[in-house]
C-alpha cells in the first residue's frame, strides 16, 4: 500500500512493470535528494561570486528558496518570469522583483503565446532553476537601474548568469562544498536501495546514467546508499552498469564513444570497445551501448529522471523509451491540496452557482434586447445575486491559487487549467512521482494504469 497520496506513483500512460527489462536512472535529484535551500543558496553564493569577477552589484543580493518554483517560463525579451497554462496563455509575470498588474501583464502578454521551442524562452524544469531565476529576476532589476557591465539586453543578463553557473560546476567549486559537507547538503531516503534491491530480485538490470564525474558520483553515492545496503555489500551491488560523464541529453541522440574508469582513485579512462561489462564503471559513450548491452529483448526499458527535458523529453522523443519524472514539489503539492479540500468543494458549488447566474445574465440581456417587460429589472436583480456571488468566491480563489506556493501557485496547475510544466509532463513522462522509493508500494510487478481523463462534457454525460 502507499503511505500516503503524496507518495503515490501516477500514470499519464499505461505502464506493465513486468514488461520492464531495463531501468536507468540519474544520481542528482533523483537516487540522491538534496536539501535544496542548502544546495541552491550554496549554487547562488558561488555564482555571485563570479558575477563579482564583472563588477556586478551582487554583494545586497539574497536567495530565497520560496521565491520562485520550478515550471515557469523566463522571457528574455522583456526579462520576465511568468507562469504559462498548458495553451501557453501567461497567468502571472514578474519583473525584477516585482509581479506585474493585471493591466501591465495584459499589456504584454495579450497577443503573446508562450511557445517553448522559441529562443524568446527558457523553461525552468529543474529545482537546479531556482538560484538561476532568484540571480534573473534581482540582476534585472539592478539593470533597469543603472546597465549592468557587458550586458546590453536581458538575453545577455540571462547567458552570463548561465555562465556563472556553469562555471561554479565545472570548476567544481559547488560540488567540492558538497562532498565536504554532506550532511548540510544530503536529504538521505533509506527506502531507495530496498526499492532497487527490489527490482534487480524480480530480474531487471540496473544501470546509473548520470551526467556526474566518477570522483563525485562515487563519494556521493557511497554516503547515500551504504548505509543501507546489505551487509558485506555496496551500492555498486544495486547496479548492472554505471555510466558517468553522460553529457545528457546527448547521451540519448548521439554515437559518441565511451571509455572505461580503469583506476577509480584516479578516475583514469581507456577507449572501449564492444559490449559493456557488467560490475564496470564507463565514462560518455550513448544509450544504444546500453540497450546492446543490457540485452533488451522486449519491452522498452525505463528512464528515471528529474529533468523534463534532458532525462524524459529526449528520452523519449528519440529513443521512445518508457519514462518516469522525479519531482519532489508534488508532495507538499499534493498534502496542500488536500488540507484544502473542504475549501475547494466550497468554491467548486459557488463557481456553479456563477455559472448559472451567469447564464441567466445573458439571458435577460438578451431578452432586454428584444423589449421583453420585466427584463431590465429581472436583470439588476441577478447583477446584484451576481456581484454578492463574487466576493464569497474571491477569498476562496485566491486561498486556492497559492496552494503550493504563495506566489506562484501548485505546480501542475494555473488557475483553472493545467500549467505549461503538466503539459510538459503529460507528453514525455509516462509515470511521475515524488521519489524513486515511491516504486516499492508498486512493486517491480505493478500495473500501472493511467486515469480516466476528464472532458469538459462530461458533467453532462454523467
Amino acid at each position: 500500500m502507499v503511505e500516503s497520496p503524496e507518495r503515490g506513483v501516477f500514470a499519464n500512460r499505461t505502464l506493465n512493470m513486468r514488461s520492464v527489462e531495463v531501468v536507468g536512472y540519474d544520481m542528482d535529484y533523483t537516487l540522491i535528494h538534496y536539501e535544496v535551500d542548502a544546495w541552491e543558496a550554496a549554487a547562488f553564493d558561488v555564482a555571485c561570486d563570479n558575477l563579482r569577477l564583472r563588477r556586478w552589484p551582487v554583494d545586497d543580493l539574497v536567495f530565497d528558496p520560496q521565491a520562485f518554483t520550478i515550471g515557469l517560463v523566463f522571457d528574455l525579451e522583456l526579462g520576465n518570469v511568468v507562469k504559462p497554462t498548458r495553451f501557453g496563455y501567461v497567468v502571472r509575470a514578474q519583473h525584477g522583483n516585482d509581479l506585474l498588474s493585471f493591466d501591465d501583464q495584459r499589456r504584454a502578454y495579450r497577443d503573446t503565446i508562450v511557445d517553448l521551442s522559441e529562443p524568446r524562452y527558457e523553461f525552468m524544469n529543474t529545482l537546479f532553476e531556482l538560484s538561476r531565476a532568484s540571480l534573473f529576476s534581482q540582476l534585472v532589476a539592478a539593470h533597469d537601474a543603472q546597465p549592468l557591465p557587458g550586458a546590453s539586453s536581458y538575453l545577455d543578463i540571462y547567458r552570463l548568469i548561465d555562465e556563472a553557473l556553469g562555471e561554479a560546476h565545472v570548476a567544481g567549486v559547488l560540488k567540492q562544498r558538497i562532498v565536504e559537507d554532506p550532511d548540510t547538503f544530503v536529504d538521505l531516503d533509506p527506502g531507495i536501495v530496498p526499492t532497487l534491491l527490489d527490482q534487480r530480485a524480480a530480474g531487471k538490470k540496473l544501470a546509473l546514467i548520470t551526467n556526474s564525474d566518477w570522483a563525485y558520483t562515487s563519494q556521493m553515492m557511497r554516503y547515500s546508499f551504504d548505509r543501507f545496503c546489505p551487509a558485506s555489500t555496496t551500492w555498486r551491488d544495486c547496479f548492472d552498469l554505471v555510466v558517468v560523464s553522460a553529457n545528457k541529453p546527448r547521451f540519448f541522440t548521439s554515437n559518441d564513444p565511451i571509455y572505461r574508469v580503469v583506476d577509480e582513485e584516479r578516475s583514469l579512462l581507456l577507449p572501449h570497445r564492444g559490449p559493456l561489462a557488467p560490475g564496470d564503471v564507463y565514462f560518455g559513450g550513448n544509450a544504444r551501448l546500453v540497450e546492446e548491452s543490457l540485452g533488451v529483448s522486449e519491452g522498452q526499458p525505463l528512464y528515471v529522471g528529474d529533468h523534463l527535458f534532458g532525462d524524459v523529453h529526449v528520452t523519449k522523443d528519440v529513443l521512445h523509451w518508457r519514462t518516469a519524472l522525479i519531482a519532489r514539489e508534488l508532495e507538499a503539492e499534493i498534502a496542500g491540496a488536500a488540507s484544502f479540500g473542504d475549501q475547494q468543494r466550497e468554491l467548486e458549488q459557488l463557481m456553479s452557482k456563477k455559472v448559472e447566474i451567469d447564464r441567466q445574465q445573458a439571458q435577460l440581456r438578451m431578452a432586454r434586447t428584444h423589449g421583453e417587460p420585466g427584463a431590465t429589472d429581472q436583470l439588476g436583480a441577478i447583477t446584484r445575486a451576481a456581484i454578492e456571488l463574487d466576493e464569497q468566491i474571491a477569498p476562496l480563489a485566491r486561498a486556492s491559487s497559492e496552494v503550493g506556493n504563495p506566489t506562484w501557485g501548485p505546480l501542475m496547475r494555473a488557475g483553472n487549467d493545467k500549467s505549461l510544466f503538466a503539459r510538459q509532463v503529460e507528453r514525455y513522462a509516462d509515470l511521475y512521482t515524488s521519489r524513486v522509493s515511491n516504486f516499492a508500494a508498486e512493486t517491480p510487478f505493478a500495473y500501472l494504469r493511467a486515469a480516466r481523463l476528464n472532458l469538459p462534457h462530461d458533467d453532462i454525460t454523467g
